[in-house]
């Protein structure tokens, strides 16, 4: 596919997805959307890789929303059609093997919010500003934002966003638990390849279980969560992975793991 809103490059075992509409702040039409969800499926199977870092071109904005030219026009029937597509890329992102972080480099509203909340670890920027303020615009979320919004700060916090429609800073966001790292603008990019670079340097068989079960925790009782870690624990016992780190490890060296 030739890519005309979108970016991805290589650096080593890390990708990194650009949205790069920045003239539009990067909102995210469907083209984006039909992009995003050829490029995280083209990338499943690639077993070179280790770790995705996912942001916006510009310093303005992640995503600032999706297109309001798009959502003008929607009806009854196609609004069903345009949200099943970008929840389709939500849960492409969520249940990708691999860790996703968000480099929250400026706005992230509406969509873009939900894209974030997709992702496994959201890093901001300090100039970053976050909301979902689609009842401004006489809508409710489409894209999982009542789900995961609330699973991550909670039922009144996630209320008080969504309802009253505001933004909010990269701070107030961190203090909520809606981002987990905040850093200076022009550090951003460089944190995030500096976690993406930690997270592959890890055993691959365990980063991609632990995701699967840190996932499961929200869907499953406790009890069952612990018998599917219980599986995981042996599979991963069971892998040369486990016995070059322990190896490593008692070898007081690095290990050099074959994601096998």
């Amino acid at each position: 596919m030739d890519y005309q809103n979108i970016t991805t490059e290589r650096k080593e075992a890390v990708l990194i997805i650009t949205v790069t509409r920045e003239k539009a702040l990067n909102a995210m039409n469907k083209d984006v959307i039909a992009e995003l969800q050829h490029a995280f499926d083209s990338y499943k199977a690639d077993d070179s890789l280790r770790c995705v870092i996912l942001t916006g071109a510009g310093p303005k904005a992640f995503v600032a929303g999706a297109d309001i030219k798009e959502l003008n026009t929607l009806t009854g029937v196609t609004g069903h059609e345009f949200s099943e597509r970008g929840l389709r890329l939500m849960r492409t992102i969520q249940s990708f093997p691999l860790p996703v972080i968000a480099a929250i480099n400026g706005f992230a509203l509406g969509g873009g919010s939900e894209l974030a909340l997709a992702c496994d670890i959201r890093l901001a920027a300090d100039t970053a500003r976050l909301g979902q303020p689609e009842v401004k615009l006489g809508l409710c979320p489409g894209y999982g934002g009542t789900q995961r919004l609330t699973r991550l700060v909670g039922r009144g916090k996630a209320m008080q966003i969504m309802l009253t429609g505001g933004m909010f800073s990269a701070a107030e966001a961190h203090r909520i638990g809606y981002v987990d790292e905040v850093y200076p603008a022009d550090e951003l990019m460089d944190k995030a390849m500096a976690m993406a670079n930690e997270i592959a340097a890890q055993g691959p068989v365990a980063v991609r279980l632990t995701k699967e079960l840190v996932n499961a925790a929200l869907e499953v009782g406790e009890t069952a969560g612990c018998e599917m870690e219980k599986q995981a624990f042996a599979l991963t016992c069971a892998t040369d992975d486990k016995n070059e780190g322990t190896t490593a490890f008692l070898e007081k060296r690095a290990a050099a793991f074959t994601n096998k």
